[in-house]
């Protein structure tokens, strides 16, 4: 009978001591898991995947400590069977050192959760921000282009308006030194008429001024073409 109940006894310790093995392995993992919260990136699923894993890893070391729990309360009624009987200082000890080890498990676990929700909360507060803060950059980097556009769509109508103002003086450059022709023509006709033995000279004066209207022309043209071509460029 005492030889069973040692073996239950030895039984119980192996169990738990597998449990506090487990949970500590579980409490490194867990305390890392924190880090990845100052050096996630700022993607859709990030966060999200980043919380499913602390959801996760909080359920399986919630059950493990009730597992251990549960063995030292085991423990601990196997000790007061025993202790009716035949009281042992060691089994207190034992007992104890199970119970201080569970307790700190406990301790460790809730310090550690309350930092990562805390450092969670942060961290979602501050990447918020940042997207927040790319959406406004993105806004204003298109309001800044949509500004530049339409300065170019005005400096492109000022040139255009300056084309045709000089275009429209050129004409009536033009039309004046028409008139100022026609008026030379006339005087010189009326003089011809009066001595025609200059009439050859005058002919010769009339082609020349002809030339000179016919290249005039050609490079009046010319320059609005070259205007209007770099305006429309």
């Amino acid at each position: 009978m005492a030889a069973s109940k040692r073996s239950h006894w030895e039984d119980l310790r192996k169990e738990s001591r597998r449990l506090e093995t487990e949970i500590d392995l579980k409490l490194v993992s867990f305390s890392k898991l924190g880090s990845t919260y100052s050096h996630r990136d700022d993607s859709v699923d990030g966060p999200v995947r980043t919380g499913h894993v602390f959801d996760t890893m909080t359920l399986e070391i919630e059950q493990l400590i009730s597992k251990l729990r549960g063995v030292n309360d085991a423990l601990n009624e196997y000790v007061s069977t025993v202790s009716s009987t035949s009281p042992s200082g060691s089994l207190y000890h034992t007992l104890q050192r199970h119970n201080e080890i569970l307790q700190d498990y406990n301790k460790e676990f809730t310090r550690t959760k309350a930092n990562i929700v805390a450092q969670r909360q942060r961290e979602e507060l501050l990447g918020q921000s940042r997207r927040d803060y790319k959406v406004s950059s993105g806004l204003n980097r298109r309001t800044e282009l949509y500004l530049k556009e339409n300065e170019q769509i005005r400096g492109s109508e000022r040139l255009a308006d300056e084309a045709i103002s000089i275009a429209m003086s050129t004409k009536e450059n033009l039309s004046h030194q028409r008139n100022v022709f026609a008026g030379v023509t006339n005087k010189v006709s009326s003089i011809t008429s009066r001595f025609p033995l200059i009439n050859s000279v005058v002919q010769k004066i009339n082609i020349r001024k002809r030339r000179d209207s016919f290249i005039l022309g050609g490079v009046v043209a010319v320059c609005i073409v070259i205007l209007l071509i770099f305006v429309l460029r």
